[in-house]
C-alpha cells in the first residue's frame, strides 16, 4: 500500500493530480480541500494517500490531513459511497461539518451534496455517528490539556482499542478516562484495559 507520497507537483486539474516522485508520476485524485492547500506548479507537495486496487486499475486518493484521509476511508465503508462520491463529500464540507452534520443527525444537509439522495444521507448519519464521534471530534475531558502528547495520543489509542474488537464509541469512553494519567499511546492503551477489566 502506499500511504503517503513527497514530491514535485507537475499538473492539479480538479479532481486529478500529477506529482513526480524520483522520476516515477503517479496519478492522485483529491478532494477540493487538499486542492485548496496546493503550492504552486513545480513545487513540493505531501500527501497522505489511499489506494484502491480493482481488478481494472490502482487508484491513488490524496488528502492533506490525516482527518480527511479517515473520513474518506470511513465513508467508503458505507454501502452505496464510493470513492467518487467519497471526494465529493470532502469537496463539498470540511471534516468538521460533516462531522456536526452526522451528529446533529442532519441528514438534510448532506443530502445536498451532488450525488448523495435522501436515503444515503441518513444511512451516513445511522453508520457514521460512532465513528465520527470516535475518531474525528474527539473532545478531551476536563482539566485535561488540549495541547501536547494527550491530544497526540487520544486517537492513536483509540484507533488501537478498535482495533482490538472495542467499538468506537467504547473505545473513546475508555480513553478518555484515562487520558489525564498517560504520557504515551502504549501507557493509555495499558491503562484503559486496565480501567475496563476493573469495571
Amino acid at each position: 500500500m502506499i500511504a503517503r507520497l513527497e514530491g514535485k507537483l507537475l499538473t492539479k486539474t480538479p479532481p486529478n493530480l500529477l506529482i513526480d516522485v524520483g522520476g516515477v508520476g503517479y496519478e492522485v485524485d483529491a478532494p477540493m480541500s487538499t486542492f485548496y492547500t496546493l503550492p504552486k506548479l513545480g513545487d513540493k507537495v505531501v500527501l497522505l494517500t489511499h489506494m484502491v486496487v480493482r481488478e481494472d486499475a490502482q487508484l491513488l486518493y490524496g488528502f492533506a490531513s490525516d482527518a480527511e484521509r479517515q473520513l474518506f476511508r470511513a465513508l467508503i465503508k458505507v454501502s452505496g459511497i464510493g470513492p467518487k462520491v467519497a471526494l465529493v463529500v470532502l469537496s463539498g464540507m470540511s471534516v468538521e461539518e460533516f462531522a456536526n452534520c452526522v451528529q446533529a443527525g442532519d441528514a438534510v444537509a448532506l443530502a445536498r451534496l451532488p450525488g448523495i439522495g435522501k436515503k444515503t444521507a441518513e444511512r451516513l448519519v445511522i453508520e457514521l455517528r460512532d465513528k465520527v464521534e470516535a475518531n474525528m471530534a474527539l473532545q478531551l475531558p476536563d482539566g485535561v490539556p488540549a495541547a501536547g502528547d494527550v491530544a497526540t495520543i487520544l486517537p492513536e489509542a483509540c484507533a488501537a482499542l478498535e482495533a482490538l474488537g472495542y467499538k468506537p464509541a467504547e473505545a473513546l469512553k475508555m480513553a478518555k478516562a484515562v487520558a489525564a494519567e498517560a504520557q504515551t499511546v502504549e501507557e493509555l492503551i495499558k491503562l484503559a484495559l486496565r480501567s475496563s477489566v476493573r469495571r
